[in-house]
């Protein structure tokens, strides 16, 4: 399936494409809980008060294409009824406890544009997103303030060493919980 936006047409994800996420994520407070075990490193990332929302984002999508070979991503939105889920008619995939998100197969710079309005403030990222080759995925929970990591070694060293991207490194047992941030 396809939808239209900014004047072309995207292709609509499927169960397909999160088949390797669905049923391989933990219950719990570490970050396999929204990542699968199934990468070599793991990180946190979340936008410090004294940084601009843009300025976060850019970064942390920046390191991400810095470790990336071209290629689409697929950008998921949550659905939960009261947020951006970009394209509201397309059919929905279901994640984590049968959460429905809308899966578009788009870039960086559509992961940076294309929400307004957003369930953790002020951005426009998308909830859940990944390379087409899976090599890292960035997930962010209903309920977290953050931004939970998995990929290679290198991003995750990119991740922890960017001050914009704030990144922390977590092993996969680790609470995902990043200093100073609390539960709701």
């Amino acid at each position: 399936m396809r939808a239209m936006k900014d004047g072309r047409e995207w292709r609509i994800g499927t169960a397909a494409e999160v088949d390797w996420i669905s049923g391989h994520t933990t219950a719990g407070l570490s970050i396999t809980t929204a990542v699968p075990p199934v990468f070599d490193a793991y990180a946190t990332t979340w936008r410090s008060d004294d940084i601009p929302a843009a300025a976060y984002e850019r970064a942390l999508v920046d390191d991400l294409i810095a470790h990336t070979p071209e290629q689409p991503w697929w950008l998921g939105y949550l659905d939960t009824g009261a947020h951006d889920i970009v394209f509201p008619r397309a059919p929905t995939v279901s994640l984590y406890w049968d959460w429905r998100y809308v899966l578009i197969e788009a870039g960086p710079e559509q992961a940076l544009t294309w929400r307004s309005g957003h369930m953790r403030g002020d951005g426009s990222l998308p909830d859940l997103f990944f390379p087409a080759d899976r090599s890292w995925l960035v997930s962010a929970l209903w309920d977290d303030a953050w931004t939970c990591v998995g990929g290679p070694e290198r991003l995750i060293d990119a991740l922890e060493h960017d001050p914009l991207a704030n990144g922390r490194r977590v092993t996969p047992d680790q609470d995902a919980l990043p200093p100073g941030l609390t539960r709701e």
